[in-house]
């Protein structure tokens, strides 16, 4: 078995040995077990106190929370439903504004052609030799 060296950082011009471990690639130190200890703590700590603060709010602040909630659903999907008209009225006038502009469009391009046939007809002059094979 060959044991591979890593890669080492040449450093030009400089004659000082260079460090064995980077900073970089060092690995870091955990921090002490009391420190964890108090971390942990202090997080269930604001946990059971924001549980206890949300069991405390119905006494805390005069609300039936359901009818609360049901409201707030209504309003929302009567808020959804409005959106929706609004939304497909404004395709239905799209589109009605988009027919129009065909049919005037074709209105006019007949015209043109019609224009074109009745008084544009072709002069004797203007006929073009029979292609020869």
């Amino acid at each position: 078995m060959s044991r591979r060296r890593g890669l080492q950082v040449v450093r030009g011009g400089r004659s000082q040995a260079s460090d064995p471990a980077r900073a970089v690639f060092r690995k870091r130190r955990r921090p002490p077990r009391p420190r964890l200890i108090l971390e942990a703590m202090l997080l269930m700590a604001a946990g059971v106190g924001l549980l206890v603060l949300l069991l405390q709010l119905p006494e805390l602040i005069d609300l039936d929370s359901l009818l609360l909630i049901s409201t707030a659903i209504g309003h929302l999907i009567g808020g959804l439903s409005q959106l929706l008209m609004g939304v497909l009225q404004l395709l239905a006038v799209l589109v009605l504004v988009g027919l129009a502009l065909s049919a005037l469009l074709l209105l006019v391009a007949g015209l043109v052609r019609l224009v074109r046939a009745l008084l544009l007809a072709e002069s004797p002059k203007a006929k073009k030799p029979p292609l020869r094979r």
